[in-house]
């Protein structure tokens, strides 16, 4: 099994570079006439980014272990 740091780096990079993906520049390249069935090329790389983004975060907190410290601490009553 994974360290829980490196899973927890894996989902910080996941997060940053969903986010990097997602900027109006990087998904203007994708803004052309061309359609897959009738869609335009632009939604289903932002579908995809997304289905992508899902899975990814998915597979991650499926390998991240069980957190076993406890709320609170001791003396209290």
């Amino acid at each position: 099994m994974l360290d829980r740091r490196r899973i927890i780096g894996g989902m910080l990079v996941l997060t940053v570079g969903g986010t990097a993906l997602m900027l109006p520049p990087l998904v203007l390249l994708f803004n052309h006439s061309v359609s897959v069935f009738g869609v335009p090329q632009i939604v289903l790389y932002l579908f995809a980014l997304w289905l992508a983004l899902i899975v990814g975060t998915a597979l991650l907190t499926r390998q991240l272990p069980r957190d076993t410290t406890e709320i609170g601490g001791e003396g209290e009553d």
